[in-house]
C-alpha cells in the first residue's frame, strides 16, 4: 500500500508530499476546514463504489484518516486535502 501522494494543495504553492503523520488541513478553503493529522493511507485498498444491478448499495471509501485537533476521526480523499 502507497505511503505517499504528491497533492497540490490548492493555494498556488507547489505540490507537497502527503504521508502518515503529516500535518493537513481538511477541506481547505471553505467554512468546514479544520487541521489535523494524517493516521493512515488506505490508498489502492480504498475500494470502489459498490452497485448490484441497478442499486447502488455504497460509495468508494475515502483514501485517507485523519485525526482533527479536537479528537475527532475524518476520512477524506485527495482532493478534500492540503499540506499545513
Amino acid at each position: 500500500m502507497p505511503n505517499a501522494n504528491r497533492k497540490s494543495t490548492g493555494d498556488g504553492s507547489a505540490d507537497a508530499e502527503i504521508t502518515v503523520g503529516a500535518s493537513v488541513r481538511v477541506y481547505p478553503g471553505t467554512d468546514r476546514e479544520h487541521r489535523g493529522v494524517v493516521v493512515e493511507d488506505f490508498g489502492d485498498s480504498a475500494g470502489q463504489d459498490v452497485d448490484i444491478g441497478p442499486h447502488h448499495i455504497v460509495d468508494a471509501a475515502r483514501r485517507w484518516a485523519v485525526q482533527l485537533g479536537d479528537g475527532t476521526l475524518v476520512f477524506v480523499d485527495s482532493h478534500d486535502l492540503a499540506t499545513s
